[in-house]
């Protein structure tokens, strides 16, 4: 729901609130991130110890405080943010400037969707399995039920989906508010006894170790990475918050206790190398060491449960601008727009889940496979933040902003790049999904246009209705609503009618809905209505992509216009079906996006209007 339909709240509850959405996925890099740095042969000795904590202490600052905190927050899409927001307010701004480069951005921000969806799947593996791992710490007899209780952990999760998070949702940011804290407070502890550590805040450490070992410090990006994975859902979650409340647990709580944490880490391992094996429980008490681990598997499955709201919401907004097929969303609030279901996605990334944690057993495992997918999603972000701030000609901080992603986007391709070194130990993951979602996403996009494309071949235009069918054709009492895919043209189910009936409604409506390129449309701007001639009207409603459309209660505003429309008019619908593939698509692809087009949910349902007024009517197409 947009901040603007919201009731107002004080700044202190949404930046509570924004802890528990926000910063669930980052907030739990801990448990594994600074670990990874040592797992694959890294000795701990003072000089590595020192250089990873000060590579990854300018890596947050640089990636995180810097570029997504203070300058992405910016580049809202009318309030909203995330990667397929960013992508519409591009090709928004650059089509007057750079008309050549709408398809290329329309491209970036399906790859970008793409990679989404292939991180949302290990985020939640990593995060509740790296958590549970902590009971072997505690109870070593205990390790070999690590992946049955966090199987179930995971199952559940998804499980209780259906019904909402909106209950659950308000304990998100009280809990997280306290394992924030403790990450502070564990790390202070450590770092008062080994204050040594604190010198790798000088970022010539990280320098250094380039220099003397570049391979090894290539190598490292790769483990440095983890502990930036999340960032995309600062940006992502920004229509629910706004930016100030982002920004404001970010700069005071989240970062000063991921730091002290890191160094806490660090600290310990230069008193102790042997805690290399699990710095983050290692570093609480014996007696706290239990309710620890249930503090992280709460954290976990927090970060988990705002991944896969994540999912739901960007599957929400693709289907919105064109690129999913219409799927069944249930809506679990009554109050809460954004409070969705999406079934399907919902059960396709359990199973995944679940075949990540069989297939590689353990979070060391899964973090070699993690990072491909975000560090890709950020340098498209870092491209697409480009290119709207060299479109828009009156950018404030326009010369310092362009410098500045310039460098943030050079880093991110070397982390890329570091990144992609994972491929043959389960990096190959998310990067296959993100292919074959990639494939899906382009492929229904394209089978869509084309199909429009024939649909305004065949259709006649609202002209030539006008002066030579209209008056020539009888009338019977009614209100008939088409809808239509096109503005301008008649839509052909009514030829479809009009061949086997012979006659026209008395009063015929043209519906066509806009899918706008902003969130939300404002409810005066909603509809157009525009009376042709004997009775025929066109109407055209608008719909931001983080809207739900529901025609019938958009309707209720044509009354404002003089237009009577009976609670018994007829819409009359068409379900199109690929019969044959002609060669406009290639073959497999043009069977592909005829399996789509069946699953897709009937128009009835997705607009919300009632099955007592429905006429589906079967139309074919060759492509």
């Amino acid at each position: 729901m947009s901040n603007n339909s919201q009731p107002k709240q004080s700044l202190g509850i949404l930046t509570l609130t924004a802890l528990g959405i926000v910063y669930g996925d980052i907030g739990t890099s801990p448990l594994y991130a600074f670990r990874e740095a040592f797992a694959h042969g890294m000795e701990p000795t003072e000089a590595n110890i020192l250089a990873t904590l000060s590579a990854l202490f300018w890596a947050i600052t640089l990636i995180i405080s810097i570029k997504y905190i203070w300058l992405v927050l910016r580049f809202d899409n009318k309030g909203e943010g995330g990667v397929l927001a960013l992508q519409a307010l591009a090709q928004r701004h650059s089509r007057r400037p750079f008309p050549k480069l709408t398809q290329t951005i329309l491209i970036l921000g399906m790859v970008a969707a793409a990679l989404f969806y292939g991180d949302a799947i290990l985020t939640p593996a990593i995060s509740v399995l790296s958590a549970v791992e902590g009971i072997s710490v505690a109870t070593p007899q205990f390790e070999e039920w690590i992946l049955p209780i966090a199987l179930g952990i995971l199952i559940g999760l998804f499980l209780i989906q259906r019904y909402g998070t909106a209950k659950v949702g308000k304990l998100f940011g009280p809990i997280t508010l306290v394992w924030f804290v403790t990450l502070a407070a564990l790390g202070i502890i450590s770092i008062l006894q080994t204050p040594a550590v604190l010198k790798a805040l000088n970022p010539l450490y990280a320098l250094q170790f380039t220099l003397d070992h570049p391979l090894a410090a290539f190598t490292l990006l790769s483990a440095i990475f983890l502990a930036l994975t999340g960032g995309e859902a600062l940006y992502a979650d920004m229509g629910h918050f706004g930016a100030k409340p982002i920004r404001l647990a970010w700069y005071g709580l989240v970062c000063p206790s991921l730091v002290l944490n890191y160094f806490g880490q660090g600290a310990l391992i230069l008193r102790e190398p042997s805690a290399v094996s699990n710095p983050f429980y290692l570093l609480a008490p014996d007696s706290f060491l239990i309710a620890l681990v249930i503090l992280a598997t709460m954290a976990t499955v927090i970060a988990s449960q705002a991944t896969i709201s994540g999912a739901y919401s960007l599957t929400f907004q693709a289907i919105r601008l064109g690129y999913l097929p219409r799927m069944r969303i249930q809506h679990t609030s009554d109050t809460a727009q954004g409070q969705i279901y999406i079934p399907s996605i919902n059960w396709i990334m359990l199973l995944g889940v679940i075949w990540l944690v069989l297939e590689l057993g353990s979070s060391s495992n899964l973090a070699a496979a993690y990072g491909i997918a975000v560090s890709g999603t950020m340098v498209i972000t870092s491209v697409l933040v480009l290119i709207v701030a060299i479109a828009r000609s009156n950018q404030r901080l326009r010369h310092v902003i362009i410098p500045l992603v310039l460098v943030c986007l050079g880093f991110e391709l070397v982390f890329f790049a570091a990144n992609m070194t994972k491929f043959v130990h389960g990096g190959w993951i998310p990067l296959v999904t993100g292919i074959l979602i990639f494939i899906l996403l382009s492929t229904w996009k394209t089978g869509s246009e084309l199909l429009g494309e024939q649909r305004r071949k065949i259709n006649m235009t609202l002209r030539k209705f006008v002066n030579e069918v209209l008056p020539t054709t009888p009338r019977i009492p009614g209100t008939a609503i088409y809808l239509s895919s096109s503005a301008g043209l008649v839509p052909s189910r009514l030829f479809y009618n009009l061949k086997h009936y012979k006659v026209l409604h008395e009063q015929l409506i043209f519906l066509h809905v806009n899918n706008e390129e902003i969130p939300y449309v404002a409810g005066e701007e909603r509809l157009q209505v525009l009376g042709l001639a004997s009775g025929l009207y066109t109407i055209a409603i608008r719909f931001g992509f983080r809207e739900e459309p529901d025609l019938s209660k958009a309707l209720q505003q044509a009354a404002l216009y003089q237009l009577n429309i009976p609670s018994d008019a007829s819409f009359f619908i068409a379900r199109t079906s690929v019969v044959s593939c002609e060669g406009i698509l290639p073959y497999w692809r043009c069977r592909l996006f005829a399996w789509m087009m069946r699953q897709s949910e009937s128009a009835a349902t997705y607009f919300r209007i009632a099955p007592n007024q429905v006429v589906e009517l079967g139309t074919q197409v060759s492509l």
